[in-house]
C-alpha cells in the first residue's frame, strides 16, 4: 500500500514505524505536521495514500483529511485513555503496566475506534528511555497489526464505547505537578519526578537564584547534605541532596526567557559554570565545563557491586569477557565523553580478556558528536573539530584492536558516527526494534569516523553509497540483511544486557576463537598495506574541515535549528530520497 506518515517530528518512533512498514513492502512517505495543515493537505493530494498513519502527532489532523481518508493515530495509552500526557500520568501514578492504542482519527481527541492495541510493563527508567523501548515495541507491533487489518478489509475496529473499555480523560501534566519539594520529597519521589520528565519537558526548578529545567535523575548512595544543596559534580552531572539521600542530575536547561544564549539541554556542570559563584565561595575561576565551587568526585571505573551511584562509563569483567558499558543522554558524545570513553577502552585492553563488549546498555548506543555542546561553545567550528577528532581517536582504537574480538552491543538506536563506532568492532549485535541511521547528510556533513573504510567493507561500495546518500532510517532486520549487523538479539529492553552477557560468554568459549583473532589480525595488516587507516582519516577530515570552518556551510544553520528545535527545510523530511 501507499502509506503517508504524518508526524510532528521524525523522531525515533516515527523512524521505526517508517522502517518497519517499508520492510513489509509498503511505499511510505512522510510529512511534518509542524509545517502546518496546508503542508499536510498538499502531501495527501500528492501521494494520494491508501492509508494515513500518525505515529507521533502533537496537533490535530485537518478535518477534511480525516473525513476523506482513513487516518490511524498512535496514542501512548491503553484503550479509553485520552489526553496529551498519558505517559507522564503513568509514571507519576507508578502504574505497573501501560499500553498503546492505534485508533481512527475523528473530531474528539483519542476517541476514535480502536484498530489495535498493546500492553507493556513500565520499567524503572526515564520516560524517554521507556518511549524508545517498551512504548516503541508495543506501538510498532500495534501499527503493523492495524495496517494488516486495514489491508485485509474484513476487520471492524472496536468503538471505545464497548463494555470493558474505561474512558478516562487526563489533563496536560503541568510543571506544578512536577515540582520538587526538596525539604519534603523523598529520594524515591524526586527520582520519579525527574525520570518522568527526563527528556521533555524537564522539571522546572531554581539553582543559584536562576530558573532552570532539570533533566534526568539517578540515585546516590553516599553523598549527603541539606535538602536541595548542591554537593558535587561528576563527569558533567551535578549531585543534589534530598531530605533522605541525594540524586545525580546529568543535564540542565536554562529557560528561554533567562537571556542565556544557549537555552537548551547540556551537561549540568557546564550550565552551572556560567552562573555566578554563590556568596562565600572562593578559588579558581570556573572552567567551561564545571564550576570551581563544587568538588569533582570521580567514581571508580570498576564500580563495586555494593555501590548505587551514577556513572556514565563502567568496566566489568566476567571470566574472559570484558564489558565497557556507557550511556550518554540522547546518545550524544562530546569531546570529553569521547576522551573518557577512550581511556576506559584502553584500560579494558590492559585486562586479560579474549572478548571485549562495547556498549550493552538499554537505549541509545551512540548518535555521534554532541551538537548541543558544540552549539553552546564560543567557537562552534573549533569545538566541532575537537569533537570529531576525539570521536575518530576512539573509533581508530577499536579498529586497531587485534589481540581480542570486539563486539559492539546495540541495545537501542544509533546514528551517524555512532553507527561507525559500532562498525569498527568485529561483530555488531543489535536488539530487534533498534533503528540505525548510517549517514550524515541530514546535518549537512560529509562524515568521518573512518566510515569510508568501515561501511563499504561491510555492505559493499554500492550499498554504502545508497545508505549515505538516501539518508533513510534502517530497521534492525534490514541492517542484518545487508550486513550492517551480525546478530539480532530478540529480547525485551530490560533483558538485553543479560542476553549479551550470555552470548559473549559463549563466544569466549568458542574453540575457534583463537583462529578468528588470528584471521582478523592478518586481515587488518593486509588492509593497512593496501591503504593505511591514516589515509582514510586524512581524506575524511579534509572534507569535514572545509565544511566546519565555512561559516556559510549548511551544517551551522542545520545544527542550530536542530538543537534549538526550530523548523527548517522541507515539510517532507525524506524529500528527494526516492
Amino acid at each position: 500500500m501507499d502509506i503517508l506518515l504524518v508526524v510532528s517530528a521524525f523522531n525515533s518512533l516515527s523512524q521505526r514505524v517508517y522502517a518497519e512498514l517499508s520492510d513489509e513492502g509498503h511505499r511510505v512517505d512522510v510529512v511534518l505536521a509542524s509545517h502546518g495543515s496546508d503542508a499536510v493537505r498538499a502531501a495527501v493530494q500528492e501521494v494520494r495514500p491508501d492509508l494515513v498513519v500518525a505515529p507521533m502527532l502533537k496537533s490535530a489532523l485537518p478535518e477534511d483529511v480525516w473525513r476523506e481518508h482513513t487516518c490511524l493515530i498512535v496514542h501512548p495509552g491503553p484503550p479509553g485513555d485520552r489526553g496529551p500526557s498519558s505517559l507522564d500520568w503513568a509514571i507519576a501514578g507508578e502504574a505497573p503496566e501501560w499500553g498503546v492504542t492505534v485508533l481512527q482519527a475523528e473530531a474528539a481527541m483519542d476517541a476514535g475506534d480502536v484498530w489495535a492495541d498493546g500492553v507493556f510493563p513500565v520499567p524503572p527508567a526515564g520516560k524517554s528511555n521507556m518511549y524508545r523501548n517498551e512504548v516503541a515495541d508495543a506501538a510498532a507491533a500495534a501499527v503493523l497489526q492495524a495496517v494488516r487489518r486495514y489491508a485485509d478489509g474484513s476487520y471492524k475496529p472496536r468503538p471505545q464505547s464497548e463494555p470493558g473499555i474505561n474512558v478516562v480523560w487526563r489533563d496536560f501534566f503541568r510543571q506544578e505537578q512536577r515540582r520538587i519539594d526538596w525539604e519534603r520529597d523523598s529520594t524515591e519521589t524526586v527520582l520519579r519526578k525527574l525520570r518522568g520528565a527526563d527528556s521533555q519537558p524537564g522539571v522546572r526548578d531554581e539553582i543559584c537564584g536562576r530558573e532552570v529545567f532539570l533533566h534526568g535523575g539517578h540515585p546516590e548512595d553516599r553523598l549527603r547534605g541539606e535538602p536541595g544543596e548542591l554537593l558535587a559534580t561528576r563527569s558533567g552531572a551535578v549531585c543534589r541532596a534530598t531530605r533522605d539521600g541525594a540524586v545525580w542530575i546529568p543535564e540542565l536547561r536554562p529557560r528561554k526567557s533567562s537571556g542565556d544564549p544557549a537555552p537548551f539541554r547540556r551537561p549540568a556542570a557546564s550550565v552551572l559554570a556560567t552562573f555566578p559563584a554563590p556568596p562565600g565561595s572562593h578559588g579558581l575561576p570556573n572552567s567551561s565545563e564545571r564550576p570551581h565551587w563544587l568538588p569533582e568526585i570521580a567514581a571508580p571505573l570498576e564500580l563495586p557491586p555494593d555501590r548505587t551511584t551514577w556513572t556514565d562509563i563502567r568496566y566489568r569483567q566476567h571470566g574472559q569477557v570484558g564489558f565497557v558499558t556507557f550511556s550518554f543522554p540522547g546518545g550524544a558524545m562530546s569531546t570529553t565523553h569521547c576522551r573518557r570513553l577512550l581511556a576506559a577502552y584502553r584500560y579494558a585492553l590492559s585486562r586479560p580478556t579474549s572478548v571485549l563488549v562495547l556498549g550493552g546498555a538499554r537505549d541509545f548506543f551512540s548518535n555521534g558528536i554532541h551538537l548541543n555542546v558544540i552549539e553552546a561553545s564560543s567557537d562552534p567550528a573549533g569545538e566541532s573539530w575537537s569533537n570529531l577528532n576525539a570521536m575518530n581517536d576512539l573509533v581508530e582504537a577499536v579498529l586497531r584492536t587485534t589481540d581480542r574480538l570486539v563486539v559492539a552491543a546495540l541495545g537501542g538506536n544509533a546514528a551517524a558516527g555512532g553507527v561507525m563506532l559500532a562498525l569498527a568492532a568485529d561483530e555488531v549485535w543489535c536488539r530487534t526494534g533498534s533503528v540505525l541511521n548510517p549517514h550524515y547528510r541530514n546535518m549537512g556533513l560529509y562524515g568521518s569516523e573512518y566510515w569510508t573504510y568501515s561501511l563499504p567493507r561491510r555492505v559493499g561500495a554500492e550499498t554504502a553509497e545508497r545508505l549515505t546518500s538516501e539518508a533513510l532510517p534502517v530497521s534492525a532486520a534490514t541492517a542484518e540483511r545487508i550486513g550492517l549487523v551480525d546478530r539480532l538479539v530478540p529480547v525485551q529492553a530490560q533483558e538485553f544486557s543479560a542476553e549479551v552477557e550470555r552470548r559473549a560468554a559463549a563466544l569466549a568459549d568458542d574453540p575457534d576463537l583463537a583462529t578468528r583473532i588470528t584471521v582478523k589480525t592478518t586481515a587488518r595488516h593486509a588492509d593497512e598495506l593496501q591503504r593505511p587507516l591514516a589515509e582514510y582519516r586524512r581524506t575524511e577530515l579534509a572534507r569535514m574541515r572545509a565544511i566546519l570552518f565555512d561559516r556559510n556551510a549548511p551544517y551551522h544553520a542545520l545544527r542550530s535549528a536542530f538543537v534549538r528545535k526550530l523548523p527548517t527545510g522541507s515539510p517532507r523530511p525524506l524529500e528527494g530520497a526516492r
